[in-house]
């Protein structure tokens, strides 16, 4: 490396930390969001990226005008554009537990092994500084892109994706649909497929989908000194370990059956031969799936989770309403309805009323070859040219479901390796990224647009 592209990196590294320390929480309480962050984020971004400023243009959209949606014009206005989506909110973060601030963007080591400590290294402002500085470098080239190219940057993603939907419904009311969409998702990890040994870069090509199931018994309430054999409480809690002890049929969609065969051609022993034969071997390998770990056995079924519990208001008062909210992730291939349908034979018992909140169904499954997965394997092999790239389901949730409405190329990517400690730093203490790593998701992003 010359001195020259040392110094650029060192720069891009330090505006990196500059936005890193603006703390972006978004809240599910709107009003106790602080706003201020967002509009110091938004104003910076001109003096950081001039180049980027000078030749695209920002529109702002949602409320408050914190979405931002960039066009930058191709040579080919008649063609199909293509989106780079992130966002730049952050779940919150106080400095309880942490080894460094979440939020002082602290740089430790040396070499590769070079961290910087932030909440958002990782989730997902690594992807929206990447993206500036991949279109800010290649503007000081003298490049145009072929088509259009909008980056779409998302200020809750974290709570409601309402600036996704926003910026969807604009492109949308504009007839614009296009070609390609490339957000966070999988990344480039290792050791966490049996038998391979090669790095593996994991592209999500849908994402199951998220319903909030509420469990709900009524019945009379009174002094806790005289409780019914069958209290509120009781009854509920009998639902939820019904639901616990029938889970759902675990199946392997066709985007399970490709990921198992392109992995299964480079694992060793006699792992190859049974994932190199899994469409026969589709039992077998549902049963593993289903008993391998807590990750496997998500890729292969609908998951239920209990995550808040609600009874009486009073420590001595019978509960008159005791809930139950389930977080569900429904399998792609699967539905709301089939969901429901499903709980409410586990439960077996009409005094628990069950339904769904909000309803969220799969998202629809991208293609895993032709033009479009091209640009985005190619763009890979680029930075990463041992790693082997699968097509995955994203088992969590995240801005490119709202673009599935006008794109059927929708897939979703972190140009990052991240090893399994620092996949358990997302949404918890300690997040941070090798700053090696995050510098060739520059590159990637580099590579991916002048495909484009």
């Amino acid at each position: 490396m010359t001195a020259a592209e040392e110094a650029a990196d060192a720069a891009a590294l330090e505006r990196f930390r500059t936005l890193l320390r603006l703390p972006t929480m978004s809240r599910t309480a709107v009003e106790e969001t602080d706003w201020a962050a967002f509009d110091d984020f938004v104003s910076a971004l001109p003096t950081l990226y001039p180049l980027l400023h000078a030749a695209l243009e920002r529109e702002q959209h949602g409320d408050g005008g914190h979405a931002l949606l960039y066009r930058w014009r191709g040579r080919d206005a008649a063609a199909a554009p293509a989106v780079l989506l992130a966002h730049y909110d952050v779940v919150p973060a106080t400095a309880e537990g942490w080894e460094h601030p979440p939020f002082a963007a602290e740089l430790t080591g040396h070499g590769d092994e070079r961290l910087l400590w932030s909440r958002g290294t990782l989730d997902d402002k690594g992807a929206v500084v990447a993206i500036l500085e991949a279109v800010e470098a290649l503007l000081a080239d003298g490049f145009t892109p072929e088509n259009d190219v909008y980056l779409s940057f998302g200020h809750d993603e974290e709570t409601v994706g309402s600036g996704a939907r926003a910026i969807v419904a604009a492109l949308d009311d504009r007839g614009i649909r296009p070609a390609i969409v490339v957000d966070e998702g999988g990344a480039v990890v290792e050791k966490v497929f049996p038998g391979v040994h090669k790095p593996i870069a994991v592209v999500d090509v849908s994402e199951k989908g998220i319903t909030t199931i509420r469990l709900t018994v009524e019945q009379q309430g009174g002094h806790a000194s005289t409780p019914p054999r069958m209290t509120a409480t009781v009854r509920l809690a009998r639902a939820i370990t019904r639901v616990n002890a029938h889970p759902f049929p675990a199946r392997l969609t066709e985007t399970n059956l490709r990921m198992v065969e392109t992995l299964g051609a480079h694992a060793n022993g006699p792992l190859h031969f049974v994932f190199s034969r899994a469409r026969r071997l589709q039992p077998v390998l549902r049963a593993v799936f289903a008993r391998l770990s807590d990750e496997t056995r998500a890729i292969v079924r609908t998951t239920t989770a209990v995550t808040q519990l609600r009874g009486s208001l009073a420590a001595n008062a019978l509960p008159e309403t005791a809930e139950a909210v389930v977080n569900v992730r429904i399998a792609v291939g699967s539905s709301v309805a089939e969901t429901l349908e499903h709980l409410k034979n586990a439960v077996h018992d009409p005094r628990v009323r069950i339904e769904a909140v909000d309803a969220n169904e799969p998202s629809p499954v991208s293609p895993t070859s032709g033009a479009q997965w091209e640009h985005v394997a190619a763009a890979v092999a680029a930075v990463h040219p041992d790693a082997v790239v699968t097509p995955y389901i994203m088992l969590g949730a995240s801005d490119g479901r709202h673009f599935t409405t006008i794109s059927d190329a929708v897939y979703r990517f972190t140009p990052f390796e991240m090893s399994s400690e620092e996949r358990g730093t997302l949404h918890a203490r300690n997040e941070r990224i090798r700053v090696a790593t995050w510098l060739r998701g520059i590159r990637f992003y580099e590579a991916l647009l002048r495909s484009l």
